[in-house]
């Protein structure tokens, strides 16, 4: 017979609760409260996430604009860059054209030396205007048109009888421009209306 055999069964029984309490004491049961949510916490929850989705959105929107708009100013200040890189050049450039066309003008007699030097500053200024072409920029020479004061600048007021007032009847010096931009305005004279003698005023 074996030993277990022996116990009797009033002492298993006894074991099998002492045992059963311990099971009981060390596996303690909780119980989880579930939380049940009702319609209008749902509404109230689909509302705030529509919220943040409408916001995240308006930022998205905002960015892009913003990115578009520094695409656009990026974008002319390349350009701009390209078409107006020569303007310190060009401005550099034009009192040395002035003086060979002064140098021109006051090339005056029928020697051979005169006839040289007015053929080599005929050819110096043609290269100079297909330079000025090539790169666009444009003479201004205003006579017989209305004045501008974006691209003229009066030295002088004169009275003509045979000129509209407020317009150029004379260039001193002429101006320039370089892709629509001033690099020198026009030096000229601006016609007025004569004034009126006493005879004139016992006429009318």
């Amino acid at each position: 017979m074996s030993i277990d055999q022996e116990k009797p069964d009033e002492a298993i029984s006894a074991e099998t609760e002492i045992g059963s309490e311990i099971v009981n004491e060390e596996q303690p049961h909780t119980e989880v409260a579930e939380h049940e949510y009702t319609i209008e916490e749902l509404k109230k929850e689909l509302e705030e996430a529509k919220l943040k989705n409408h916001e995240t959105w308006d930022k998205a929107v905002r960015i892009q604009a913003e990115m578009e708009n520094l695409k656009r100013r990026t974008q002319k200040d390349l350009e701009d860059a390209h078409k107006f890189t020569l303007t310190n050049f060009g401005k550099a450039l034009l009192p040395v054209f002035d003086s060979v066309v002064l140098g021109l003008q006051a090339a005056t007699g029928d020697s051979e030396e005169v006839k040289k030097f007015r053929e080599g500053s005929e050819l110096t200024i043609k290269q100079f205007e297909a330079l000025f072409e090539k790169f666009n920029i444009l003479a201004i020479d205003p006579i017989g048109q209305p004045f501008s004061a974006e691209f003229h600048q009066a030295v002088l007021v004169q009275a003509a009888e045979d000129a509209e007032p407020n317009t150029v009847i004379n260039v001193f010096q002429k101006g320039y421009t370089l892709n629509g931009r001033l690099l020198r305005p026009a030096m000229v004279v601006v016609a007025k209306a004569p004034e009126k003698t006493s005879e004139d005023n016992n006429q009318a």
